[in-house]
């Protein structure tokens, strides 16, 4: 085996420039691999932690069966409302921790002389528990009847900045629409999810929003659990309470999150798959490459396998020679990738501090098998070319 490989490593050193285009264009192939299926495996870790961060064992209730396409309650399927008595009914449910009847709009937040359009999010005290939401200052109003909305509002940090500069908010006044109402809180910052700035938001009291904005029905009610092994059961529960409610009619979508969550992690893991199987086109390109370098290698050294053979050498030998040296070459070009890889990822990682990169050790040992395969495979049909010369006839050639 030392001899082989020996014998190998010289032949791909006398012709350095054929073996390192050989090289490249395996190299760039799996750069291009482990570069992009390392941003879509990136992605995917992202959106699951930014959804995680808000808790798992919660189950979003919305208006309308969304029974063809769409989003429930706007695209296809009928509407029914949900009301704060359907949402006092599920908490009711056994192993329910606790329920947010929800109702959110857009308003424009005015303070000292300055304002601008924000999201107005009608919630109860619960908020804070079920999606783990901290006030930085300040804190939510008591808990009690959710009919009763007082006239209070918990600011996101951001707005809170923009409107009050430096000041303490606290104990102030904005005005929501037509209704004026007296900060009671700061929330901590949080950050955006998919896009969604969470700092640039208003709460205030669910009741308070139906009134502001004159609605009758929630956006949506979600109900938190305790055991992530009982999510079927509640979500079962809700739909048959909400069901007998609305007179038999499912005329709501329940979603899990733990559903929601595995949807978006198979949604990101075929994508990453995909762009993986598009960079992959260039390992073609690379295994053609190396084809093409063994096949005039074995032309140029026709007398030497002659010698070779002369001397004592078996067939299966020398096609194991000329395996190893394209093997070699696709291993090398594999190395280079995976460093050009990993280099222009920490490159990415440092220009752009958001963007998630993150490379799976599986793709790593993935793209080494890969690449020393397709040395591999490139190399057979020289090997078996090379051992199936005969010996007299090679050493005749010039």
């Amino acid at each position: 085996m030392g001899d082989l490989l020996g014998l190998a490593f010289g032949a791909i050193r006398g012709h350095r420039l054929r073996s390192f285009l050989s090289m490249l264009g395996i190299a760039i192939g799996i750069a291009a691999v482990i570069l992009l299926t390392s941003i879509g495996e990136g992605t995917r870790r992202y959106i699951l932690a930014q959804f995680s961060q808000f808790g798992t064992n919660v189950i979003a209730v919305h208006p309308g069966k969304a029974k063809t396409s769409g989003m429930p309650g706007i695209f296809g399927g009928s509407t029914r409302h949900l009301t704060i008595d359907d949402a006092e009914a599920l908490s009711r449910i056994p192993g329910v921790v606790a329920v947010v009847p929800t109702s959110f709009a857009t308003a424009r937040v005015e303070a000292r002389g300055r304002g601008r359009n924000v999201g107005i999010n009608g919630v109860t005290p619960e908020m804070e528990s079920v999606f783990q939401l901290r006030a930085r200052t300040g804190g939510f109003w008591p808990a009690g009847d959710p009919r009763r909305g007082a006239s209070v509002a918990v600011l996101g940090p951001k707005l809170a900045n923009e409107l009050f500069g430096d000041a303490s908010p606290l104990g102030d006044f904005v005005r929501v629409g037509s209704a004026r109402l007296r900060v009671i809180g700061v929330m901590e910052p949080k950050g955006e999810m998919l896009g969604f700035d969470l700092d640039d938001l208003a709460y205030v009291p669910v009741a308070t929003a139906m009134r502001i904005f004159n609605l009758s029905d929630l956006s949506e009610v979600d109900v938190a659990y305790g055991s992530a092994e009982s999510a079927p059961w509640i979500a079962a529960e809700v739909k048959r309470v909400l069901a007998a409610r609305h007179g038999g009619e499912e005329d709501f979508t329940v979603t899990t999150q733990e559903a929601m969550l595995e949807v978006f992690g198979n949604v990101m893991r075929t994508v990453t798959l995909a762009v993986g199987a598009i960079a992959g086109i260039s390992l073609v390109v690379g295994a053609i490459g190396i084809l093409t370098m063994m096949w005039i290698t074995v032309r140029e050294r026709t007398q030497e396998i002659g010698i070779v053979r002369a001397i004592g050498a078996s067939a299966g030998q020398v096609a194991a020679l000329f395996l190893a040296e394209s093997a070699i070459v696709a291993l090398a070009g594999g190395l280079a990738g995976l460093a050009v890889g990993f280099g222009i990822g920490a490159a990415l990682r440092w220009a752009v501090p958001g963007l998630p990169v993150e490379t799976p050790l599986g793709f790593v040992a993935a793209a080494l098998g890969v690449s020393v395969g397709v040395g591999l495979l490139s190399g057979v049909l020289p090997a078996r070319r090379a051992a199936r010369l005969d010996p007299i006839e090679a050493l005749r050639a010039e």
